[in-house]
Formats: structure tokens, C-alpha cells, sequence
């Protein structure tokens, strides 16, 4: 019987999608995360690898994107530091690990998707700390897969479609930004896509999201004809929204060396229908 695979940050968004997986799926692994574990303390990492692993899939991370402008040290803590001490120790166990990325290590002002090797070119304080995250677990000897990504949303939890699902049961009329383009992304797919990667045996740095491409006013537009709202959507730019992060323009990851392994990704719309059909109450 192989080893169980240990998942961190099994109580946020991502980690909960994995769980509900995992179990269905009959794998055996075994969740930590905050408080009773710190994956930024080298002394908690170490005793996590008292007992074998077959893999460590890292859902932990700070993901406060305006909150990170205020408070940059603890986003490059728990998204550069942490990441960093977990590769080390799967390095010297020989465990591979999977670590998530996002679209924010990159400028955001390309004209087509971004590839794998795309240089990191971070904006604000956000996409720095995963960037540093990216770059420890590559310095760290480890086997390792980063799985860059977007736009994360799911049933449960604060995401995008919960939010907007929510004002557009409340609100007459929203305006939401239409001049920044990217890849929406279910959890439960990114789960799924993530898993099927690491049991081929995969390496390296890989894009997954949804297919297809929306601005934020698409999104939300689609959001509100599932759910048969009548709300006023306008679009807006996002001078007109101001935020303390700066967003990226464009960020579109590039999904074809992943589609080469496992084919097509379900369409955003797709993949959008099956988890509005699940939320849970708002």
C-alpha cells in the first residue's frame, strides 16, 4: 500500500475541493492547517516528515490581495517563506510537491497568453510573494509541480461568484470592471486536473484554469443568467473601481503544454453551471 499524501491548507477554498476529491476518489491522505500547523516554522515542518509521504500538495497561502499592499510581509511569510522550508524538506525526504501559483506573477499587459516560462514580473505585493514562493521551491532541489492559476472561485467560501451571486440577488444595479481579461477557474476542476497531473507523474510548472477567456463583466453576467437575476450589470474600467493592489490587464495563461497531457479544459461557462448549481447558501 503506498503512502498517503498530506495536504496543507486543507480548510481554505482550494484544500477543501481536494479533500472532498480525495475522499471520493478512496485516497488516503492526511490534512493539516492554521492554527495547529505553521508551515513558515522550519521546527512544525520537520515534524510533519516523521512519517512517509507519497506526495505534498500545498494549498496554503495568503491570498488577501489588497490586504498584501498593507501588509507585504506576511503574504511573502506564508506564500515565499513557507513554500520554501516545505521544498527543502520534501527535497531532503524525497517527496515531490505540488504548490499553486497565480497570474499575478506576471505584468498583466501581454496581447496573448502567458507560457510557462513567461518571466515573473509581478505588479504589487501579491503576485512578489508567490513569485518568491515560485523561485524557492525551484532553487530547493525538490521534485516539484507548480500549477500557476486564476481567478479561483467554488460553491463554498469568499470567492468571485459567491460575491457577485449574492449582490445580484441584493442589488438593482452593480457596475463590474470589463477591461481586465483572464481565465476563470473552478476549484473542483482545478483539483481534479492537479491530481490527474501528479498520478501521471508530472513535473515542472503547468497552467490550469478553465478554457476560454471573459473579462470580470462577462463573468458576471453569465453568473446572473444562471442563477436568472434581473439585476442592471454595467460595465466599467477599472480607473473607475479603484482597489490598493494594482490588477493585471491580461492574464490569460497559456493552457496548451497542459491540454497536451490531458486534452481540452472544459469551457469556464461549463464548468461556471456545474458550480452554481452547487452553492451553498450565501
Amino acid at each position: 500500500m503506498s503512502a498517503p499524501l498530506l495536504l496543507l491548507g486543507d480548510r481554505g477554498m482550494l484544500g477543501r475541493a481536494f479533500r472532498e476529491l480525495l475522499a471520493a476518489k478512496r485516497r488516503t491522505f492526511t490534512g493539516f492547517d492554521l492554527p495547529e500547523m505553521d508551515i513558515a516554522e522550519p521546527g512544525q515542518v520537520g515534524s510533519l516528515f516523521e512519517k512517509p509521504w507519497s506526495a505534498i500538495i500545498n494549498c496554503a497561502a495568503y491570498t488577501n490581495v489588497d490586504g498584501a499592499e498593507a501588509d507585504e510581509a506576511a503574504a511573502l511569510r506564508a506564500n515565499g517563506t513557507a513554500p520554501g522550508l516545505v521544498a527543502a524538506a520534501c527535497a531532503s525526504a524525497r517527496v515531490p510537491l505540488v504548490h499553486f501559483s497565480t497570474d499575478y506573477v506576471f505584468a498583466g499587459n501581454a496581447r496573448a497568453p502567458y507560457s510557462v516560462d513567461a518571466p515573473l514580473q509581478p505588479l504589487g505585493a501579491y503576485g512578489r510573494s508567490k513569485a518568491a514562493g515560485e523561485i524557492a521551491i525551484r532553487q530547493s532541489g525538490a521534485e516539484f509541480l507548480i500549477v500557476r492559476t486564476s481567478w479561483l472561485y467554488a460553491p463554498w467560501g469568499s470567492n468571485f461568484v459567491r460575491t457577485m451571486a449574492r449582490l445580484t440577488r441584493d442589488k438593482p444595479e452593480l457596475k463590474v470592471v470589463n477591461d481586465q481579461r483572464g481565465r476563470p477557474t473552478s476549484a473542483q476542476h482545478l483539483a481534479a486536473v492537479t491530481l490527474a497531473l501528479l498520478d501521471r507523474g508530472t513535473r515542472g510548472t503547468l497552467h490550469v484554469t478553465d478554457g476560454g477567456e471573459c473579462t470580470w463583466y462577462g463573468f458576471t453576467v453569465e453568473i446572473a443568467r444562471l442563477l436568472g437575476r434581473t439585476t442592471t450589470i454595467r460595465p466599467c474600467t477599472t480607473a473607475e473601481f479603484s482597489r490598493p493592489a494594482p490588477r493585471p490587464a491580461y492574464s490569460v495563461l497559456d493552457l496548451a503544454p497542459t491540454e497536451a497531457i490531458l486534452g481540452p479544459m472544459p469551457d469556464w461557462r461549463t464548468n461556471l453551471a456545474s458550480v452554481v448549481a452547487q452553492l451553498e447558501p450565501l
